[in-house]
């Protein structure tokens, strides 16, 4: 587990258009798919992210990123054959130890909704679409005292 710089992350978006593409994009119209390799090529846009990578070696396996001091989580991909090993776990633990957000939120994908509640997110409304990107409106509260048990 390691925080990324801006460069660092800009090298893990490989990983995390292939996994998009492979989970996410599959249900994305063309604007949608557009939409989001224009998101995460955008220096603006990502020069904003706070970032994590989870790495074995040298290999990427996994990152997380928010925006606004980790108010929002922004990017959230972990490799299919590294699913159910605690990777993004530790991703998810990283963000929280390093953000004094009381809440956080999300635009989960439909395929993420159930990982996203294992870490203690509700869902706060039906599914939307935005630029054709669909997406489920989640939110974690950060309970009192919840920063030491992590």
């Amino acid at each position: 587990m390691k925080k990324l710089t801006p460069a660092e992350l800009g090298g893990l978006l490989p990983l995390v258009w292939d996994v998009f593409l492979e989970y996410e994009g599959v249900q994305y119209p063309e604007n949608g798919k557009r939409a989001f390799w224009n998101a995460i090529h955008d220096p603006a846009y990502l020069s904003a992210l706070c970032a994590y990578g989870a790495f074995d070696g040298g290999e990427p396996l996994g990152v997380i990123a928010a925006r606004g001091g980790g108010r929002h989580v922004a990017l959230f991909f972990v490799k299919g054959a590294c699913h159910g090993r605690g990777i993004g776990r530790r991703l998810w633990n990283a963000l929280l130890e390093d953000s004094a957000a009381d809440a956080v939120t999300v635009h989960s994908s439909r395929f993420a909704v159930p990982v996203y509640e294992k870490l203690g997110f509700v869902r706060l409304g039906p599914e939307c679409e935005t630029d054709g990107i669909r997406y489920v409106p989640m939110r974690y509260a950060r309970q009192a005292g919840q920063a030491d048990a992590l």
